[in-house]
């Protein structure tokens, strides 16, 4: 009489079981999805405490925390010379285009900047015009070129002619620096393609090269390496893991730092340089314009303010003139990093963490020493960091430039401003 009840059960545990083992099985796929999210861990390396404040950046605005697969991806931007290298590629760009005669004569000096001067142009021509026919590329690496190779070295290093004349005039310096835009303006005449294959020739000789080592430029010498920093490359890899959308920023040319910057995994379309424009597949000697400076107009590079224009329309999708303007704090970076006063304003409007490498600029130092809002940490030169200081940095009277050129006293936000501060990262 037992026995129908007893089959009865069975059955019903039976059907319980599969129907638990369909729901375990229904939910494996989203289980998959979702897989176990770990935060990566930076490596050490790092002054006083901050790698601890880089990772509570990570852990705060990681993909873990909490992980949302949909969530809006937080923005970190570097500078690159000197912040994600050592040494500048746009340098080691130059050197290499004099050293092997890449530079095409132009037919009028003065067509390569709006702003050379006259005497640069009569020096450049001097120099220069003997030697090859417009648009032939000039021998500055033979000992028949020297003294063009000088003059193109010294116009473009020191914005002076050999003889000491200003090379270039008039230009707003917090939107652009005619010396750091006459390098790409110098490649005219060559594709962007061709660009990268100079500037990855260059790369494979500073990086093979000695850490001090040096070059023969015309008849002088120049700086002839160039390191990454395994800091900021375990930094960058750490947060794209974390889900961070990770950007380079930087005052060389476009195809240069394109090449350099996969190096430290970053994409080329995640690259902001100086960007020329293009006729029939060729760069020309004008730029692409950023904001209300439009195309041609070479006075908007990614320098100082331009930073923040250029960030604002690639990164963020801002155009016309709200572009050179502070966006709201969901439209900014959340962290940046850079190393000299070019850098301060794209630095100030990060939200979250502002990295500055110690190169002694002034108006950088002092805003990063002062911390108004306790977002800012310094970090020593990963590789021969620099010496301490001796005197306080000019933060009441001179450490500001204004847009004509003028020295100025750095301001706060609020209009204030910050008293001359010590170096005390080094």
């Amino acid at each position: 009489m037992t026995r129908p009840r007893t089959h009865r059960r069975i059955q019903a545990a039976a059907v319980a079981l599969a129907t638990a083992a369909g729901a375990l099985t229904a939910a494996a796929p989203a289980q998959a999805a979702h897989p176990a999210c770990t935060t990566p861990k930076l490596a050490a390396g790092w002054y006083g405490d901050n790698r601890a404040r880089l990772q509570q950046l990570i852990d705060q605005y990681g993909s873990c925390n909490p992980y949302r697969p949909g969530r809006t991806r937080p923005v970190a931007v570097f500078d690159w010379d000197n912040t994600v290298v050592k040494n500048d590629v746009g340098d080691a760009t130059m050197f290499w285009l004099l050293r092997n005669g890449k530079i095409r004569r132009p037919a009028d000096w003065k067509s390569t900047s709006r702003y050379l001067t006259p005497a640069a142009d009569h020096a450049l021509t001097t120099a220069c015009a003997p030697l090859a026919r417009p648009g032939a590329p000039l021998p500055t690496g033979t000992p028949e070129g020297a003294a063009c190779a000088d003059e193109i070295n010294s116009v473009y290093g020191a914005s002076a002619t050999r003889t000491g004349a200003p090379a270039f005039a008039g230009w707003d310096h917090r939107t652009t620096e005619p010396a750091y835009a006459w390098l790409p303006q110098l490649m005219q005449g060559w594709t962007p393609a061709q660009v990268r294959g100079f500037a990855a020739a260059a790369r494979t000789e500073n990086l093979a090269a000695p850490i001090g080592a040096k070059q023969q430029v015309g008849t002088t010498t120049a700086t002839g390496w160039v390191r990454y920093y395994d800091q900021q490359r375990d930094l960058i890899k750490n947060l794209q893991r974390a889900g961070f959308d990770v950007w380079i920023s930087s005052a060389s040319p476009q195809p240069v730092v394109e090449v350099w910057a996969q190096g430290a995994g970053v994409a080329a379309d995640h690259v902001i340089g100086i960007r020329n424009t293009t006729r029939d597949g060729k760069l020309t000697t004008h730029l692409q314009g950023c904001g209300t400076v439009p195309d041609g107009a070479d006075s908007m590079i990614t320098y100082v303010d331009g930073k923040r224009c250029w960030i604002n329309k690639e990164v963020f999708g801002v155009r016309g003139a709200a572009a050179e303007k502070v966006q709201p704090a969901p439209r900014r970076q959340v962290f940046a990093a850079g190393d000299s006063d070019t850098d301060v304003t794209f630095l100030r409007d990060a939200t979250a963490l502002r990295l500055v490498v110690n190169r002694n600029k002034s108006e950088l130092m002092c805003r990063a020493y002062d911390n108004s809002d306790g977002k800012w940490i310094v970090n020593p030169m990963f590789i021969e960091p620099k010496k301490q200081k001796s005197s306080p940095y000019p933060c009441s009277t001179t450490g500001y430039t204004d847009h004509d050129g003028t020295p100025a006293p750095v301001r706060r936000a609020d209009t204030s401003v910050i008293p001359d501060q010590t170096d005390t990262v080094f």
